[in-house]
């Protein structure tokens, strides 16, 4: 069960972020975008109730989710020392701060629900409410990186402080604007209100991915002091996803910006109802993956403190230059054999055979990927007999069914430990069971949704939701190990291809939504992601120390 505890552990910390920034951007959204007190004549009090009602059900979320990382690093640590970890534990920082967090949470929500509910209109009661929210804001300080510095140990805390808070001014509010569209599509909402708050937005918006930037670069040079620990390093190769990432979402950003400033000069709304929704559908979709990241980042130790275990960049892009694919694999005896030495604690030794079965399965499923790829960029071409080739997505399914046999093979049916044993006792384990399926269900629905003819079927956004959460979990995988520098070194190969993955399942997303051209464009985009993922793969080696 340790297994599972280690794996929830990656997710619950994007989970509360994402509460997080519900809680706090919803608070935020009414200060300075909504404003109620001076429009008490302009919105609807559905509106207002939707906004409060995100913000206090995004605390209550919240603090569920920090009492539940309390509860879970308690049960790993039972696991692991096979004891009772108190008193021990309850005199750290990481538990006090926690339920003091957890306790601070539940008044803010309960003063939203009890009060800011009921008196929508009010100014002193959303002053009260953020002032009531400050000290929860600021109890975060004790949970970071920061609070275990022995230099800058102020600035770092009161920094990553700022740069979370501003993450979630931003990220909540995008949350919003989806909320706005979903009670302006069912005209609950006076339609003015759809391009006002837009533009209201932007300047805020602006303003947020300032201070993220301000605050975020000193961080980042505290805890990176060399371009290799920047390239070479979980924490940096995190932190240059989190920068990828962000530079996506502000590219939709901008599209939703020039959309408004077009409306503002002509007043042709076209884009502004027919394609902005859909980009910040696609915005939330890479906001929410940069949140589950930045958990992820938290869990890794800064570049400076380890040193000694940093990649040189001449071995990162080593893991992605062309080699000839593996197209053999070592017997499952030889497999075996060298298990015992691999996965000792005192006298590791590596197992080639373990390796070269790692390149085969990567090698063969990027071949795989890479060729049903090519078939899905085909079946682009508008031209007569190309249509064939909309039956690409079986290659998800074959790829499913050889996975399932090769992905861990010590494990059954191949190996002596047992399916459950195996699935509950190893996280890594667990979440390549979890992308095994997920890459046998998505062969399965996309190939349904794209011969079906009924254009009102939801089957179709199956595959870029399942594409998404696939990017999430290559984005939280984990590599534990005492060999830092190898794990990262199969890190940084998981972490680019969730980057592909998201940009797959935004491009297929919008492909559904979106009119022409755009919709070719993006649905092109889509799958030239999937081939690219098929390229890595293909050319995928695991490093032998």
């Amino acid at each position: 069960m340790a297994g599972i505890a280690d794996f929830l552990d990656s997710l619950i910390g994007g989970f509360d972020l994402i509460c997080y920034s519900m809680a706090i951007g919803s608070l935020f959204w009414g200060l300075f975008v909504l404003r109620p007190w001076q429009y008490q004549d302009g919105y609807s009090a559905v509106l207002l109730q939707k906004t409060i009602t995100l913000l206090y059900k995004g605390g209550f979320w919240l603090a569920a989710a920090q009492l539940f990382k309390i509860i879970l690093k308690i049960w790993l640590m039972t696991a692991v020392l096979d004891r009772w970890p108190f008193p021990e534990f309850a005199e750290t920082t990481q538990f006090i701060g926690g339920i003091v967090r957890t306790i601070l949470t539940l008044f803010l929500a309960g003063y939203c629900y009890r009060y800011l509910r009921k008196n929508p209109f009010s100014k002193q009661h959303w002053i009260t409410a953020a002032l009531v929210a400050l000290p929860m804001i600021i109890s975060g300080a004790w949970l970071v990186h920061g609070a275990g510095r022995f230099e800058n140990q102020f600035v770092l805390m009161t920094l990553t402080v700022i740069h979370q808070m501003a993450a979630a001014a931003w990220i909540g509010g995008i949350f919003q604007l989806v909320n706005l569209w979903l009670l302006r599509s069912s005209k609950q909402i006076p339609v003015k209100l759809w391009p006002l708050l837009l533009k209201r937005f932007s300047s805020f918006g602006i303003v947020s991915v300032a201070m993220i930037l301000i605050s975020g670069l000193p961080i980042a040079l505290q805890y990176i002091d060399t371009w290799n620990g920047l390239i070479g390093t979980g924490y940096g190769n995190l932190l240059m996803v989190k920068i990828t990432l962000m530079i996506i979402a502000l590219g939709f950003a901008w599209l939703n910006k020039s959309a408004v400033s077009a409306f503002g000069f002509s007043g042709d709304n076209y884009a502004l109802n027919n394609r902005v929704p859909y980009y910040i559908e696609a915005e939330t979709f890479v906001l929410v993956t940069l949140l589950f990241t930045a958990a992820s980042l938290a869990s890794q130790p800064p570049a400076i403190d380890i040193p000694n275990l940093t990649a040189s960049w001449q071995e990162v892009l080593n893991t992605f230059s062309p080699q000839i694919p593996r197209t053999n694999s070592p017997t499952h005896r030889d497999l075996i054999a060298g298990e015992a030495g691999r996965v000792a604690i005192v006298g590791q030794v590596p197992s080639l055979a373990a390796t070269e079965w790692s390149n085969y399965n990567h090698n063969i499923s990027g071949i795989f990927l890479t060729v049903m790829s090519f078939f899905a960029m085909l079946s682009y071409v508008k031209k007569p007999g190309f249509e064939q080739f909309k039956y690409w997505p079986l290659g998800f399914v074959a790829l499913g069914i050889f996975l399932f046999f090769r992905s861990d093979a010590e494990t059954w049916p191949l190996g002596p430990i047992g399916f459950w044993d195996s699935t509950f006792n190893n996280g890594e384990v667990l979440q390549h069971r979890i992308a095994t399926l997920l890459v046998f269900v998505l062969g399965i629905m996309e190939l349904s949704a794209r011969v079906s003819k009924n254009p009102d079927s939801k089957l179709p956004f199956v595959f870029p939701l399942l594409a998404a959460f696939g990017g999430l979990m290559l984005l939280t995988h984990s590599h534990v190990g005492f060999q830092a520098k190898s794990a990262f070194l199969i890190q940084v190969g998981h972490t680019t291809m969730g980057i592909f993955s998201l940009i797959l399942a935004c491009g297929r997303w919008l492909e559904l939504k979106l009119d022409k051209p755009g919709k070719d464009i993006a649905g092109f985009i889509s799958v030239a992601a999937l081939f690219q993922i098929g390229i890595i793969l293909m050319f995928y080696r695991e490093p032998l120390y």
